[in-house]
């Protein structure tokens, strides 16, 4: 009975979780709904937006984990960094929806590490170098 409440109170008017991924540069705000399994990532098809089939399969894991191929209706606003980021951020975000939508998906995505913010980010460029470590060749003479 009270995941039932709880479950009630994450979602909103229209039935549907909403949740924000991070990863590097990468902001996705993801709404998950019950549905046909359609994934929508800024209007477009998740297979027209990443053409790459590694970057549709990191989106498609935390629904592999759970066992929910066409369940859920995703509709996926992301923007910053790359396609690899966004991907990322998506997964991220997506997780966390899942995990609000419905309690008994929260074990096996935490399981599995989906729900944890990747904090790696890139280092700063520092003076006197030409990256972030890379110095300058040296010249003897």
């Amino acid at each position: 009975m009270e995941n039932t409440e709880i479950t009630e109170t994450n979602l909103d008017s229209k039935q549907r979780a909403y949740a924000t991924g991070r990863r590097k540069n990468s902001i996705a705000r993801v709404w998950v709904k019950k549905g046909t399994g359609d994934i929508k990532i800024n209007g477009k098809n998740l297979n027209q937006y990443f053409s790459r089939p590694v970057l549709q399969m990191v989106v498609n894991q935390p629904l592999n984990v759970i066992q929910a191929d066409n369940i859920y209706e995703i509709m996926v606003t992301v923007k910053g960094g790359g396609l690899s980021g966004q991907a990322g951020a998506i997964r991220h975000g997506l997780s966390k929806a899942l995990s609000l939508f419905d309690q008994s998906n929260r074990s096996p995505l935490k399981k599995v590490g989906f729900l944890t913010r990747d904090p790696r980010v890139v280092e700063r460029k520092k003076s006197g170098l030409a990256k972030a470590r890379r110095s300058y060749q040296f010249s003897k003479r």
